[in-house]
């Protein structure tokens, strides 16, 4: 992360080091899996940025795929 999103974030109170239970400052990134029975991922959507998110229908397809 950018020592000045750092600052940003430590100035609103947030300390990821602490949540993240080491002294990184690192943030999740989002994700949507679909997993069969099987405990198998048949489809994932993976974005850093968090406001793009796969469409529903996107979503319903995946799983109607697993059968």
């Amino acid at each position: 992360m950018p020592a000045e999103v750092k600052e940003i974030y430590s100035g609103f109170g947030l300390d990821l080091p602490a949540f993240n239970g080491d002294d990184s400052w690192t943030l999740p990134m989002p994700a949507r899996l679909v997993v069969g029975h099987d405990g198998v991922v048949t489809a994932a959507d993976v974005d850093p940025n968090y406001t793009k998110r796969p469409e529903p229908e996107k979503t319903i397809a995946d799983l109607k795929a697993l059968g």
